[in-house]
């Protein structure tokens, strides 16, 4: 009799494990490795269409945003959001927002957003603190490193 109990609570829960997966799979969707914190704000508020057309990292602001597959993306001004809403995909960080060098390595590390490389049309962000410059280590042998976070963005996010 307990050995049945136990079975059919285990059934039970082995049923709301797998809804609960799927349904958080579904909320989340491609952005599950992402780094994005609980309100799902990309690049911790900057505009990502600045980094390719200012060639710096500028603060974006609550009053010019929107949403792409699930993420929200703060710009700098109207003009800047038109250009991300034509083209989203151009403007996406590369490795979900992750730390590039860190990806080449297989994991997945915060950011200083403004530590970052444009390349080839690639959003590369990095992390920055008082003892170590990622992007420093990218630079020494940047098509190595490209690779590298290539294949481990891969296996990481499934894409």
């Amino acid at each position: 009799m307990i050995q049945h109990l136990f079975r059919s609570v285990r059934s039970c829960l082995t049923a709301i494990f797998a809804l609960g997966l799927a349904a958080t799979m579904s909320l989340h969707g491609a952005t599950a490795d992402y780094n994005l914190p609980a309100n799902k704000l990309a690049i911790q508020g900057y505009d990502p269409v600045a980094y390719f057309t200012q060639n710096k990292a500028v603060q974006g602001s609550a009053s010019f945003k929107t949403q792409h597959d699930g993420v929200t993306y703060y710009f700098s001004s109207a003009q800047t959001l038109a250009t991300f809403q034509a083209a989203p995909a151009k403007y996406l960080p590369t490795y979900g927002g992750w730390c590039a060098t860190a990806m080449a390595k297989g994991e997945k590390v915060e950011i200083d957003p403004t530590n970052f490389k444009v390349t080839n049309g690639r959003l590369f962000l990095f992390f920055n603190a008082w003892y170590g410059d990622a992007k420093k280590v990218w630079l020494k042998d940047e098509s190595t490193q490209e690779k590298k976070a290539d294949t481990n963005w891969k296996k990481i996010s499934g894409e």
